[in-house]
């Protein structure tokens, strides 16, 4: 889907179209029940994981009430209701594991909403995150290396929509975004 098919709002985080279809990709979504999508911004992640696997039950956790106005009307202007929206702080109360769980925003709360996260997902459920900030890019792979994993991985996307510019155009670059991904496994069959 297209970056412009979504409603923003200032200071309201939307991860963006080429790296959501790395991210929708690494979720390994066909052989997903539930997704969670923690730190939802514009809900731009839920809401195509949605549109994508109609039968994919998708919950969204989002703390700021500015996204969150944003993301009801993307849910509403997409019609994909089934999502659900819940007003949080992650980590929060949840019922139920997921198979798959994308991290894109942590509110300074990174490392307990891995254990979070870790915790909820069922084994070989997929845990996606993004970073801008290399600090917490840092700061999850030192917490993920002991963890009960494999197939950890991550990949720095940089990305340069083309942009006109007079009579011409050039290519403006956004910040880089780095995707780190993994899957649960029972400590015996870690990797």
């Amino acid at each position: 889907m297209k970056d412009s098919e979504f409603l923003r709002a200032d200071k309201v985080p939307m991860t963006k179209q080429e790296v959501r279809a790395v991210v929708l990709d690494r979720l390994e979504l066909g052989r997903a029940q539930r997704l969670i999508d923690v730190g939802a911004g514009t809900g731009s992640v839920a809401i195509e994981a949605a549109l994508r696997f109609p039968e994919l039950a998708v919950t969204a956790i989002e703390k700021n009430a500015r996204a969150l106005a944003v993301m009801r009307q993307n849910i509403k202007h997409h019609a994909v209701e089934r999502i659900a929206l819940i007003e949080a702080i992650a980590p929060c109360d949840l019922t139920g594991g997921a198979d798959a769980i994308f991290i894109g925003g942590s509110g300074g709360n990174l490392t307990a909403i891995i254990d979070w996260a870790l915790a909820h997902l069922t084994e070989q459920g997929r845990l996606v995150m993004t970073f801008i900030l290399q600090d917490n890019l840092h700061q999850a792979l030192e917490h993920l290396k002991h963890g009960p994993l494999r197939d950890l991985d991550c990949t720095q996307i940089m990305v340069s929509p083309m942009t006109p510019l007079g009579s011409s155009y050039y290519f403006k670059p956004n910040n880089p975004t780095f995707v780190m991904s993994c899957t649960r496994c029972t400590e015996g069959s870690a990797q």
